[in-house]
């Protein structure tokens, strides 16, 4: 596998960026805002970082949809 950069994979869908990361170990999160909402669209990689210290050779990937409709 090619090395991967963290540009590589912002703004991909979740499930390609994941499939570019599934030989590695993922913290993931979901950007969500501060009221009760739905996400719509799709969903994306917003933020990817590599980790280090004791998560070292971990990757964080931060999501969020195109749009969030309030409830």
């Amino acid at each position: 596998m090619t090395s991967l950069t963290s540009d590589d994979l912002v703004l991909l869908p979740w499930l390609q960026a994941r499939a570019l990361l599934s030989d590695r170990p993922l913290r993931f999160r979901v950007l969500t805002p501060p009221y009760a909402a739905i996400g719509v669209g799709t969903l994306r990689a917003l933020r990817v970082a590599a980790l280090s210290g004791e998560h070292d050779g971990a990757w964080e990937l931060l999501a969020g949809y195109d749009g969030y409709e309030r409830i």
